[in-house]
């Protein structure tokens, strides 16, 4: 591109041009056209740019400039010497006050001169202060689209414009139950994403370049489930307890909340997406949070005296990794049941309404951005029905966005009709997809920045691949207009192989493109093609086959993963074994259904985590609405299956467990006898906790005790042990006479690939 120029622009020129081929030179180009010599009054000039403009993508690119000519360029020419890494630019970078960082950085820098070590940690601050600036920005367009504006105004509780429809606070007469709220939520299927364009800051920076396809779906885990139904669900009801209960029944957590700081803790437990949609949907609006209010105010003004809440989120099976976007459609769907209690929505019953699905879209948004997960504009597709494609649009005078960002942040939603896609496409998608989870579980948060970071700096070869990607999603859409399956295959494939990969290789491994090699040697030309989904692949993957060798191919690609998994399980970060999925196009999108009398139960699986902590309960503490669920669900044992062998789990257990009480403390008590354990000092040493004079805060040294640092006679290395020592050793390990203690920290999804892992399994 240089080539073409008699001079290049400068790095503000290239930020701030409204001409596209200047704006979309890529970084590395100026630098190979600027002598080295002056970068350092350019970035001088660069450095003043991000804190003067007042524009907010201007800031963002002129900070990951930055970021990349100190990284990739400046770091290379420079040697080691010059300044070290100040110790208190290194505290503020971690603890995210990467302004302050910058400054101690160049300060340090022009005391000490330039080297290697400042430059990289300058990379380092502008880098992560560039996402930081970002983030902050998408969540201030967030708060200021339409729908999401009077929940940050309200401060107090007797302002709280919403109520409780009145006929869910008023329980049945026959059976004594409340109303329940049911919302069912297909989760959505990408077809194509053009390169990751759903990315909050690519839509809204460069709008004509965001588009992608994506299609509701039910799903199945094939020999497990009878058939595809929407797999997420919402539930919510009046309770006659002035708390706010949360359930999650997938993650086994419940809890009765009672202050409003509770509501906006996201750390305390694993409840935060429920929290998170309580607060997005109004019924606790954010502008409560610290406002000293009581959560029994917010709950009588908003249900009744002595009332409260349930919200119950549920998910049939799929795994974590799915790259179906479930948590953001579980997020969208409890912000539609709670909307539907409230009134924001015309019915209680049925579809949502085209300007509905949009506010419960940019409520999920929000939802994403309070709870700190973030995500993309598309992944609430599970909201509207059938197949739609998803484009980005650019801000008009009459967007929150306008004067601030290219594009706005919601993006339009089109959704394919019956004449624009025909049933006999659809059924030919159906009939030919092997839609399958890796049992790979990966963090893709990384590979998204470096999408972005891609983006921003518009890499020469980066950037070519996303304009590629762009016009194979015409062939995506021509291909599935005229129902031709197969040159949707090929295009998928193209776009995986090539812009995907492109982009970002690690998008792709050696567990995928052993699948598609194996699919490509079995089937041949009847195997039609790949796709992945989401982020990148090992998870949620698609396959393409001739109809007639679909059900074959589902059975080889289950062998094949399970087989391969085995092979590189201790290469791969997989969380789980492989599963094949059966799958139908959902034409209805999100639904409500209100549930009433004895047919106002939860799923089974509520019961099981459920049943056992009631049956605990004196009677007495069992408020009416829950002995009158109770007995409707004694009715229901009798009809449906399920429901019979909940109860019949809860009673062997019952059962086992008092028979293993009785066991365990008689053999308990036999073992403290033998082991010599005394009561008596036992009582002693609990009465002394009791009171204060043992414990971790008297665990420490007094202040007479001297620190000092090792000296070198202080350690002794094994190495240098003599043979007899060695042996010695050995044969006290042999004998049980070593003891180790080891201190586990926090070992996360992040730091492992987005694999589980067990804290502390070997102690070496």
């Amino acid at each position: 591109m240089a080539g073409r120029r008699s001079r290049f622009p400068d790095l503000e020129t290239l930020i701030r041009s409204p001409d596209p081929e200047v704006r979309n030179l890529p970084v590395d180009a100026w630098c190979a056209a600027t002598p080295a010599e002056a970068w350092p009054a350019a970035l001088e000039r660069l450095d003043r740019f991000w804190r003067e403009s007042d524009n907010l993508y201007e800031r963002v690119r002129a900070l990951f400039f930055l970021h990349a000519i100190h990284r990739f360029h400046l770091c290379p020419r420079l040697g080691a010497g010059g300044a070290r890494i100040p110790y208190a630019g290194y505290r503020f970078l971690l603890d995210r006050r990467f302004e302050e960082a910058i400054d101690a950085f160049r300060a340090a820098r022009d005391r000490d001169g330039e080297g290697a070590l400042i430059a990289s940690a300058l990379a380092a601050a502008y880098g992560r202060l560039g996402f930081q600036t970002l983030a902050d920005q998408v969540r201030a367009s967030v708060r200021s689209v339409r729908g999401n504006q009077w929940a940050f105004r309200m401060g107090h509780a007797a302002d709280h414009p919403l109520r409780v429809r009145p006929e869910l606070t008023e329980p049945d007469p026959a059976s004594g139950a409340f109303p329940l709220l049911h919302e069912r939520t297909p989760v959505r299927m990408d077809l194509s994403h053009s390169a990751w364009s759903d990315i909050f800051f690519l839509g809204m920076d460069y709008p004509e370049g965001a588009r992608v396809l994506n299609v509701s779906i039910d799903l199945a885990v094939r020999g497990r489930d009878p058939a595809p139904e929407p797999p997420v669900n919402a539930y919510l009801r009046v309770i006659d307890r002035p708390v706010l209960r949360l359930v999650s029944v997938d993650l086994g957590a419940s809890a009765d909340i009672t202050s409003l700081a509770e509501v906006f803790d996201f750390a305390r437990d694993y409840l935060g997406l429920l929290k998170a949609a309580v607060i997005a949907s109004g019924l606790v609006p954010p502008g409560l949070e610290g406002s000293g209010q009581d959560l029994a105010d917010v709950l009588r003004r908003l249900v009744g005296p002595g009332q409260g809440l349930e919200l119950v989120s549920h998910v049939n099976g799929i795994p974590k990794g799915s790259r179906l976007a479930v948590s953001t459609n579980l997020l969208a769907a409890l912000i539609a049941v709670c909307m539907r209690a409230t009134g924001q929505t015309g019915s209680l019953d049925g579809p949502l309404a085209e300007s509905e699905r949009r506010v419960v879209a940019a409520r999920a948004i929000l939802g994403e951005w309070l709870g700190g997960s973030g995500g993309g504009w598309q992944d609430s597709g599970g909201v509207w029905p059938g197949m739609k494609l998803i484009e980005g649009v650019p801000a008009g005078p009459e967007d929150p966005e306008f004067g601030i960002s290219r594009g706005r942040l919601l993006p339009r939603h089109t959704i394919f009709s019956r004449e624009e896609v025909p049933e006999a496409a659809r059924r030919k998608l159906q009939d030919s997809l092997v839609l399958v989870h890796g049992g790979l579980a990966q963090n893709v948060g990384p590979i998204l920045e470096m999408v972005t970071e891609k983006y921003l700096l518009r890499s020469e070869r980066e950037w070519q691949g996303r304009q590629e990607a762009l016009g194979l999603m015409d062939g995506v859409v021509e291909a599935l207009e005229q129902g031709d399956i197969r040159a949707l295959g090929e295009i998928t494939t193209r776009n995986f192989f090539g812009p995907i990969q492109t982009i970002i290789p690690w998008a792709s491994n050696a567990y995928t493109e052993s699948l598609i090699d194996a699919a490509r040697a079995r089937f041949g030309d009847r195997f039609w093609g790949f796709w992945m989904l989401g982020g990148m692949s090992g998870g949620g993957m698609g396959f393409m086959f001739d109809p007639a060798a679909r059900a074959e191919a589902q059975d080889m690609l289950l062998e094949t993963m399970t087989r391969a998994k085995a092979d590189l399980e201790h290469a791969l970060p997989f969380a789980m074994d492989p599963v094949v999925y059966d799958f139908r196009i959902n034409e209805d999108g999100t639904f409500g259904s209100a549930q009433r009398g004895s047919a106002a139960l939860l799923p089974p699986a509520y019961y099981a985590q459920a049943l056992p902590r009631l049956v605990r309960l004196d009677p007495r503490e069992i408020t009416p609405a829950r002995r009158a669920e109770l007995d409707g669900l004694t009715g229901r044992i009798g009809e449906d299956p399920r429901y019979r062998e909940v109860a019949q789990n809860l009673y062997l257990s019952l059962v086992g467990r008092a028979e293993a009480e009785t066991r365990s403390g008689a053999d308990l008590a036999r073992l403290l006898e033998t082991h010599g354990f005394d009561p008596r000092h036992q009582e002693e040493v609990r009465a002394q906790l009791r009171a204060g004079r043992l414990g971790l805060a008297q665990n420490r040294l007094p202040s007479t005790a001297r620190l000092e640092d090792a000296r070198p006679g202080d350690v002794m290395a094994a190495e240098a042990l003599p043979d007899s020592a060695r042996r010695r050793g050995e044969q006290a390990l042999r004998e049980g006479e070593v003891g180790v203690v080891t201190l586990a920290a926090g070992t996360g999804s992040r730091w492992s690939g987005g694999a589980g892992v067990v804290k502390a399994l070997n102690p070496f």
